[in-house]
């Protein structure tokens, strides 16, 4: 069973009980028949990398993960698309204008802090280059692959590892169209 916040009904103020529905133990008001569907919040995370195969991170300044390196990223607000979400947060945080490039995966993952998020990992290639960190990081750069800080959040690592194995890949078959 999950902790609910609930213990009335948002809509009727009768109070509500467990009951399996839908084959989960939900919260459901026994009156009106409002359910308590708890769902993951979607985050979008750019893997921004340059044409020399160098991966952006920002230091946070908040936790979770204070003072820790991870990518570019944040939660997307109510009706907006994914895409834009990825390089709204991209530009909110380090001044970067990039280009959607592909998609790197759609991860589900459980934190103290926020609950259980489904995060969303883009690859960006990068249009204005000139990095000004907001409120959110103390510092951003890029790094080499061989000289990447760690990176605290599994699925950040996850991500981070896929995109530069599709780099490689791009870079292997544009050298053998080249030859």
């Amino acid at each position: 069973m999950m902790v609910s916040a609930f213990k009335f009904c948002p809509l009727c103020k009768y109070s509500l009980r467990w009951n399996k529905v839908d084959g989960r133990e939900r919260l459901v008001c026994r009156k009106c028949g409002w359910i308590n569907y708890q769902n993951p919040l979607p985050v979008a995370v750019c893997a921004v990398t340059t044409a020399d195969g160098k991966m952006l991170l920002g230091k946070r300044v908040q936790d979770p993960g204070k003072g820790k390196w991870a990518l570019p990223g944040g939660f997307i607000e109510i009706n907006e698309d994914p895409k834009k979400a990825c390089l709204r947060e991209l530009k909110e945080e380090t001044n970067l204008e990039g280009k959607i490039t592909g998609l790197v995966g759609v991860y589900p993952r459980k934190t103290k802090i926020s609950g259980s998020l489904i995060v969303i990992g883009y690859t960006v290639s990068i249009i204005k280059e000139d990095i000004l960190v907001n409120r959110e990081l103390s510092e951003a750069k890029f790094f080499n692959r061989k000289d990447l800080p760690h990176v605290p959040f599994l699925v950040h690592r996850k991500i981070i590892e896929k995109s530069f194995e599709d780099f490689a890949k791009k870079r292997y078959v544009k050298q053998m169209c080249v030859t």
